[in-house]
């Protein structure tokens, strides 16, 4: 039994025992709407279930002692997707980055969000602010939400940025390094992941923290979000503990 089964009161793991826990896990919440459509529902059901497991992944966080949390929301190519779907996809968002925030504020939790914020409408564009503001204080947790995120254009912005400090002469072509470079993502003062999971049982990335994940352990979970569990949870943090993580030595 490994030390996260006994952690979590006996629940069942075939791994060997570690205490090898990740400071960072990053989540491809992947299958909401293949959900749906297998029980016939519309797709935006499967999204709205979604939201208890974002609910129950984030009071595991906590519990785990896991100090930062990345959850992929909205991808930035999913505002190709059929209007209804983006429409509704933004009403879950507004909703419930209002309704979540004062639980969020009192268990310590700093809620960050990433991504290509401007293509959000206002409102929610002010539910991000405010969220931010609120809890930005708080240490327990830090809940990185990413929305219209898209890590190629992450990593573009970084660049013109880094060129337009060469070109106003405020820094020398030799300080480019991957700290620097880091230094200009959204992600920046955010440690690397260790463990990335995506549900669904897909096995790419899909545009998701690719600088970042570089030397990530990659968990490719079969169940489709709404149906993600504590015990995969578990799962996934032993498959973690497993690891020898050697960055490239030997």
């Amino acid at each position: 039994m490994s030390f996260f089964s006994k952690f979590f009161g006996g629940l069942f793991s075939q791994q060997p025992l570690t205490k090898a826990l990740p400071h960072h896990v990053g989540i491809i919440m992947d299958g909401n709407g293949r959900w749906a459509n297998k029980r016939g529902l519309p797709r935006i059901f499967g999204h709205t279930k979604g939201v208890d497991s974002v609910r129950l992944i984030v009071k595991l966080a906590q519990e785990t002692g896991l100090r930062y949390l990345t959850l992929y929301a909205f991808s930035y190519e999913n505002w190709r997707r059929p209007d209804e779907e983006v429409s509704g996809l933004l009403g879950l968002i507004r909703k419930h980055l209002a309704q979540e925030l004062d639980e969020l504020h009192k268990n310590e939790v700093c809620v960050r969000i990433i991504g290509e914020r401007d293509k959000l409408p206002k409102d929610i564009q002010k539910l991000i602010q405010t969220a931010e503001e609120k809890t930005a204080e708080n240490t327990k947790l830090t809940l990185v939400i990413a929305l219209s995120y898209s890590s190629r254009q992450e990593i573009i912005s970084a660049a013109k940025k880094l060129i337009a400090q060469v070109e106003k002469e405020k820094m020398n072509l030799e300080d480019i390094n991957e700290e620097t470079f880091s230094q200009h993502l959204h992600t920046h003062g955010i440690p690397d992941p260790d463990l990335i999971i995506r549900t669904s049982g897909e096995k790419r990335l899909s545009n998701f923290l690719l600088w970042q994940s570089a030397y990530s352990e990659l968990y490719f979970s079969p169940l489709h979000w709404p149906e993600f569990s504590r015990e995969e949870f578990i799962r996934a943090l032993d498959f973690y503990g497993s690891r020898q993580r050697r960055y490239g030595r030997v």
